[in-house]
């Protein structure tokens, strides 16, 4: 069995409660494996704010290998929880956060392994409510027969009034069974519970109406926005992994939301309005994470860390306050327009000055108009060459393949700017040894964005346009050495469009995958493009409709999208106008500088954007010693 480690638990900060003082019992999955799972920002928010809570237990549990599986099948060994080792089927709620669809398989795998029925409408009191969340519960509908109710946005506040009306249901003797639970739960408008939900389909397969079944349940079902991050303060003590995770630092969000309007980004769109956390609360939750955890490392999270408005106040104190102890800061998303030196300096500060890394995602200035991403090739060109100037190495571009509209020329045009990269870099440096790696992924259209309607590129022209880009890497041998090229292939991204945008007849297409053997899609030696194919064809011809269907077919103005009754505040007309834009390469400004553009959200929301400055700083602490505020937060001041 590889890496038996992962599911041992007892992990620092782990929480491990007495079983039977408890009233109400989540389960929280993150369906991927541990090294992916255990550093998820949203599940650790989760799990310590319901542990908090005095008789309200949350424990973990992640996908397990293909290898254990196998063991636990033959021994009969169900789901377990990596902090009790107890049966994930003796919980009130499995709680899955999807921050991809390509974790459909695992749920399925997760939910067999547990004797929990795979299909909703066969559980009973015995089971837990099934429940899903994270950016891809905004579209639950391929997987709509597998759960039991959705949560759309944030989970804070959620959790906690899901949890108050589990327990006065179980308080009551649970009148009604599992179906008046689901009931208040869907009631409330703020939890999507699929099988209260008829939808209906005209004859050419596109879908007539989405309508609730019962009139207590209303026609959409609205998401959850925590608006107040200095109130919500987590992790205050994040999870320590025994193994070797992707991620190995201290993480702080520092904001949620985004404004910059890229029309590919639905992250960007879903999670509107922006809300800062303040920069005394960026300071106490990093001062808490470094004393919990003994890490050196820092990471200020979030959509695109340096729109923070006092992003250099931020990270100038920060330097200031751990100057000395060997604690680094990482910026994990920074825009080109956004970066300046004195900012990458505080941040490599403390730490080494590891590379740089930027997504202009689009290789031609055209192109970028129509993603609306507003960078110039001269702003990326001068803000490289100065960070090469200023004794930075390397450089990492992220690019994406496959964008509405796009022309082979687009794509050759991202090979000619690295080469740009790297000759004005070897100026600005003095020296050769320098390097640029280009990273592309495949575009997907996800819903609530203006691409939504987009018809998405077929894997071989994306595979055709990645090798012309590779000849034209390699056309200059003096600057091919120094450019780097990381690609993905165009067949998994397909899939992710079936599940992003598919609608309920998809989940047989996702369940005849997981019976012929399908794990860790999400995963290169797992997946199995052919399988997935051989499996659409199987389930969707009989229903008139295929995978080429739901992917590389463009959408009319009027046709109901399956996520149509989910509101995500997003005025579907106005994202309507902003794929027309997006059509005649037209930019959208930033709606936190300039006047509303009516994207709907703050009004639908009751909601506003939150903005700094506040005018505060952070006070240094120092000495660094045993016993200092550093090393034992309950000094601090």
């Amino acid at each position: 069995m590889s890496k038996p480690v992962q599911y041992v638990g007892g992990e620092l900060n782990a929480s491990l409660k007495e079983w039977n003082d408890t009233a109400v019992r989540w389960a929280l999955m993150y369906p991927d494996a541990y090294e992916v799972g255990l550093p998820n920002q949203g599940v650790m928010i989760l799990y310590e704010l319901l542990n908090e809570m005095d008789d309200v237990l949350a424990e973990r549990t992640y996908a397990v290998w293909p290898d254990l599986e196998a063991l636990m099948r033959e021994a009969g060994v169900p789901q377990f929880t990596v902090d009790g080792h107890r049966p994930v089927i003796d919980f009130d709620v499995l709680g899955v956060s999807f921050s991809t669809e390509l974790g459909y398989t695992n749920l399925l795998a997760a939910l067999d392994l547990s004797g929990i029925p795979l299909h909703a409408a066969d559980r009973d009191e015995r089971h837990p409510i099934v429940l899903a969340g994270g950016h891809a519960s905004f579209n639950p509908e391929p997987i709509a027969d597998f759960i039991d109710a959705a949560v759309l946005g944030d989970g804070e506040e959620a959790v906690l009034e899901i949890t108050e009306i589990i327990r006065a249901h179980k308080e009551e003797g649970s009148p009604g069974g599992r179906e008046e639970l689901l009931l208040r739960l869907a009631e409330t408008g703020g939890v999507y519970v699929p099988r209260f939900y008829a939808v209906d389909y005209l004859p050419d397969g596109r879908i007539q109406r989405v309508v609730p079944t019962d009139p207590r349940v209303p026609y959409r079902v609205f998401k959850r926005t925590t608006m107040d991050l200095d109130a919500w303060p987590y992790p205050k003590k994040p999870l320590v992994p025994l193994a070797e995770t992707v991620h190995e630092r201290a993480s702080v969000e520092i904001f949620r939301g985004c404004t910059r309007g890229c029309r590919f980004c639905q992250a960007g769109m879903i999670t509107r309005p922006v809300r800062e956390r303040s920069i005394e609360g960026i300071g106490a939750i990093v001062q808490q994470s470094l004393a919990a955890t003994g890490y050196n490392e820092v990471g200020l999270l979030s959509l695109s860390s340096a729109d923070h408005s006092e992003i250099a106040d931020v990270t100038k104190g920060l330097a200031d306050r751990y100057e000395g102890t060997g604690t680094g800061l990482s910026l994990p998303s920074t825009r080109v327009d956004a970066f300046n030196v004195d900012l990458a300096n505080e941040i490599s500060r403390n730490g080494r000055r590891s590379g740089l890394t930027f997504a202009p995602e689009g290789g031609s200035e055209r192109i970028r108009k129509v993603i609306n991403k507003m960078v110039s090739e001269e702003d990326l060109i001068r803000t490289v060459s100065t960070a090469y100037a200023n004794g930075w190495r390397q450089v990492k571009l992220y690019f994406m393949c496959g964008l509405p509209t796009e022309t082979d020329e687009d794509v050759l045009q991202i090979g000619r700017m690295a080469r740009e990269v790297i000759k004005t870099g070897r100026e600005a440096a003095g020296h050769k040894d320098i390097r640029c790696t280009i990273s592309i992924g495949g575009f997907v259209p996800k819903p609530h964005t203006p691409f939504q309607w987009a018809a998405q590129c077929h894997p071989d022209v994306v595979d055709d346009r990645l090798r012309k880009l590779r000849a034209e890497v390699g056309a200059d041998r003096k600057m091919s050495r120094a450019i780097g090229m990381r690609y993905h292939d165009g067949k998994p991204s397909l899939i992710e469009g079936l599940l992003s945008r598919g609608d309920r007849r998809v989940g047989r297409v996702i369940e005849r995958v997981w019976r012929n053997g399908g794990r860790f899609d999400g995963w290169s030696e797992h997946f199995s493009y052919d399988r997935w194919v051989d499996a659409a064809a199987e389930e969707l011809t009989p229903l008139g409709v295929s995978l080429d269907w739901f992917t590389t077919r463009e959408r009319e103005r009027t046709e109901v999208l399956p996520w149509d009754h989910l509101d995500s505040g997003l005025d579907k007309e106005w994202l309507w106008a902003d794929w027309e834009d997006a059509l005649n390469s037209e930019e959208q400004d930033d709606c936190r500088w300039t006047p509303c553009f009516d994207c709907g959200v703050c009004p639908s929301m009751g909601t506003d954007i939150e903005v700094g400055p506040t005018g505060k700083t952070l006070i240094p602490i120092a000495p660094v010693s045993v016993g200092s505020p550093i090393t034992n937060p309950a000094l601090a001041g």
